[in-house]
């Protein structure tokens, strides 16, 4: 007997769904409700939050909305997207509340995320963001070669762990920063910037109750919609993320709330 919802091939007998594959796949929701949280996510200006989400859908179960918020930003960034290119400025920022008795790049409790951002013209192109395990070239140069095209002018400051790249095919442009850092945003307004808003927008949407683990799918979200800021059109976020929804691999819920170690989550 073949359920309603799903197909058969006619050679092999073997039956399968239209959902399997994507980010729906096991569900018991209609899809229908799954197409409303999309466009609730994608038409919330400052970005969605679980107990908001639960509330318009009429969800009874916090842990759902929540499980399908991390679902959706994971389809936020496509695997496949273009790498950054031109001017390019690359820095790190600590993100977490006060600590005490560090200093620099030094940090016991906060995560390191770096920060790409493309130059367009005097102002922000697109960006690229990732959570690291320190600040190390054995960190920050994965994240380059993933995340920025080859022959790119890089602006950084003076960190040893920008040391190198030079040789893998990047220009690379040093502004010196150590007894500066009250000029840091004047000298590297752009990561600085993108910093300063990440920041505001985790404190503001999510209250800053962002725990490590999960980070890099609060920067996943941000990446997606500082990129289409410029969209006047709501519907077509919307068919970007419904888009991007169907051609990502599934993730049952078990694997989101798995701690995993910072250097394995790729983001933005």
């Amino acid at each position: 007997m073949v359920r309603a919802t799903l197909f058969q091939c006619c050679g092999c007998r073997r039956q399968t769904s239209a959902t399997a594959g994507t980010i729906f796949q096991d569900t018991r929701k209609p899809l229908v409700m799954w197409f409303r949280a999309m466009w609730y996510v994608t038409s919330q200006k400052n970005g969605a939050s679980a107990l908001g989400l639960q509330r318009v859908l009429g969800l009874g179960s916090y842990e759902t909305a929540w499980t399908w918020l991390h679902k959706l930003r994971r389809a936020m960034i496509r695997p496949d997207r273009d790498r950054l290119r031109g001017w390019v400025e690359v820095d790190e920022t600590m993100v977490g509340g006060l600590e005490e008795g560090v200093a620099g790049r030094q940090t016991e409790s906060k995560a390191v995320v770096i920060i790409a951002a493309q130059a367009d013209g005097p102002g922000i192109g697109r960006i690229r963001m990732r959570m690291v395990e320190d600040a190390s070239a054995h960190s920050l140069h994965p994240f380059v070669e993933d995340c920025i095209e080859p022959g790119s002018t890089l602006h950084t400051d003076g960190w040893q762990g920008y040391a190198g790249l030079e040789n893998k095919g990047y220009q690379r442009e040093i502004t010196v920063l150590r007894g500066r850092r009250k000029e840091a945003s004047q000298l590297m307004p752009r990561v600085h910037r993108i910093a300063s808003l990440l920041k505001r927008w985790l404190l503001g949407t999510h209250q800053g109750a962002v725990a490590h683990p999960y980070l890099p799918y609060y920067l996943d979200e941000f990446t997606f919609r500082f990129n289409r800021r410029k969209s006047k059109s709501r519907g077509k976020l919307f068919f970007r993320l419904m888009q991007q929804a169907a051609s990502t691999s599934p993730v049952p819920y078990e694997t989101i709330v798995k701690a995993s170690k910072p250097a394995t989550q790729p983001v933005g």
